[in-house]
């Protein structure tokens, strides 16, 4: 018998015809069953004859699986499903209203970075990402399938989802590029045929993340393309999605997000996006997070589909002070997926100090929500950790780690902010939550309090921590009932954290 872990991949190969256009012409699907769960899906030609069907498995015990094609019999079997690896805890999921938890109960604190097409440049560069993403500054990562056409990005990838040959860009600059951002003439495509190795490398690229414990954050669309690939028919992306579902869906660690910056793509319209939605919805067995992201109109997040606000805050600073007025708004989790990144570049978007994006991670938790991290120091060769990944330069992501094992600290499921008297830096863990665990943190960001005087139940005993969010240190500061003082350094990015004690 076939044996898998929990949450892991099964797959299963069958020979058929490679003549024609077996994409087009052939199909494949597969159902996997067992009494908890009965799991249908699509599979999809890997080229070179071969026909697969990948299926995630939520249960332990015996499944059977029965797989169908247009070209052979009935294939039935059954399979064994182990325990999960420890390090395994299934798809991230909507927990407690505002926050995230993996299908095991485990809580998920996203705290994602940017790289948008990192897993389509060499070798090389992808190695010394992966080099820096073990370090575990972030548990999730957003990426794009199709390759990006910006400012800093005039290569071309390593491979490209379809078959057929690119437009000739050997001649864009920094200094003509501003006059040629759009699709340029000469790109000839069959959009009906895809390229199996450029999916097949992306699904490594995904596995090995999903063993870092990191989120595949998988952008669908974007605007920035010289190619043609945003410019598709609404049958094209279907055709499209079909494919990447069939190969993707089934690994743990996906997210789907349908566009980075919806609103800069022309070709499609709200009906588009809502219709590329409810193919996601109606071909993902595994309902997988979905969000779409901005760039200045905002899509309405409160359709039901959307599972998440992913945001890029726009206005004076395109900061997350917003946070709590979004969750009021949408009742969902809010990520600030763009919040600007720490760097030198030109580009307003790409130089912020590694102190102030820290800060806005920071100011997002403490509205009791989530930021995403990216850098854009200048390089002699263009490789940029917000683009291309590499190697990372800034200060924050050290920081950005520690703040996530504040948030592991958290009682319960996430945090939320206080309202009514309290001073606007304060939170608490989300509602429902443990009384005898009453836990407070109070973040002072850009001030610089000498000490702060905090009036607690006086029947109720505190454990005091002060926490230098930059430093990276936490000091006990004794105990405490009633209305006491707490001296501070005078200095900014200062937090304080009461524990309830019995």
């Amino acid at each position: 018998m076939n044996t898998v872990k929990k949450y892991d991949v099964f797959e299963v190969s069958v020979s058929g015809p490679s003549e024609g256009n077996p994409f087009k012409d052939q199909w494949i699907c597969g159902t996997l069953k067992n009494r908890q769960e009965t799991i249908k899906t699509d599979g999809f030609y890997d080229g070179d004859g071969v026909y697969k069907v990948r299926f995630m498995p939520s249960f332990e015990g015996e499944y059977s699986y029965t797989v169908e094609s247009s070209f052979g019999e009935k294939l039935e079997g059954a399979v064994a499903v182990g325990p999960a690896d420890p390090e395994n805890h299934g798809p991230v999921r909507v927990a407690n209203n505002y926050h995230f938890a993996y299908d095991d109960g485990t809580p998920h604190y996203s705290i994602g970075t940017t790289c948008y097409v990192w897993n389509l440049m060499n070798d090389d560069i992808i190695e010394k990402t992966f080099a820096e993403l073990e370090k575990g500054y972030f548990n999730k990562i957003r990426f794009c399938i199709f390759p990006k056409h910006y400012c800093h990005n005039f290569g071309e990838p390593r491979s490209y989802p379809y078959v057929g040959t690119p437009c000739d860009a050997s001649w864009l600059n920094v200094d003509n590029f501003f006059e040629h951002r759009g699709v340029l003439p000469g790109n000839d495509w069959d959009f009906e045929t895809f390229n199996p190795e450029h999916f097949r490398h992306i699904e490594n690229c995904i596995e090995r993340l999903g063993k870092l414990g990191i989120e595949a954050d998988i952008i669908l669309f974007h605007p920035y393309d010289r190619w043609g690939f945003s410019c598709m028919s609404h049958e094209q992306d279907l055709y499209y999605l079909k494919y990447v579902i069939a190969r993707y869906a089934a690994y743990h660690n996906v997210w789907w997000s349908l566009a980075n910056e919806f609103d800069l793509i022309p070709s499609k319209s709200i009906r588009d996006w809502e219709g590329i939605a409810d193919f996601i919805v109606k071909n993902d067995p595994y309902t997988h997070l979905r969000s779409i992201h901005n760039c200045i109109y905002v899509y309405d997040h409160s359709r039901p589909w959307i599972t998440h606000v992913s945001y890029q805050q726009q206005g004076p600073g395109r900061s997350v002070e917003s946070g709590a007025e979004l969750r009021t708004r949408y009742k969902k989790p809010v990520v600030f997926d763009e919040i600007q990144y720490e760097g030198n570049i030109t580009e307003n978007f790409g130089n912020i100090s590694g102190e102030e994006l820290t800060r806005r991670f920071w100011e997002a938790a403490i509205r009791g929500c989530y930021a995403g991290h990216g850098e854009c120091f200048e390089d002699p060769d263009d490789i940029i950790w917000w683009s291309h990944g590499g190697e990372l330069k800034g200060t924050s992501p050290e920081r950005i780690r520690f703040l996530l094992q504040i948030l592991k600290e958290t009682p319960g499921l996430g945090l939320m902010p206080l309202t009514g008297p309290f001073p606007r830096s304060v939170c608490v863990p989300e509602q429902p939550f443990d009384e005898e665990k009453a836990y407070y943190l109070y973040y002072y960001g850009q001030n610089r309090p000498n000490y702060m005087v905090y009036r607690m139940d006086p029947d109720k005993t505190y454990e005091a921590e002060v926490i230098d969010t930059w430093e990276m240190t936490v000091t006990k500061a004794g105990t405490f009932s009633g209305t006491f003082r707490i001296d501070l350094p005078g200095k900014e990015y200062m937090a304080v954290r009461l524990r309830r004690i019995s």
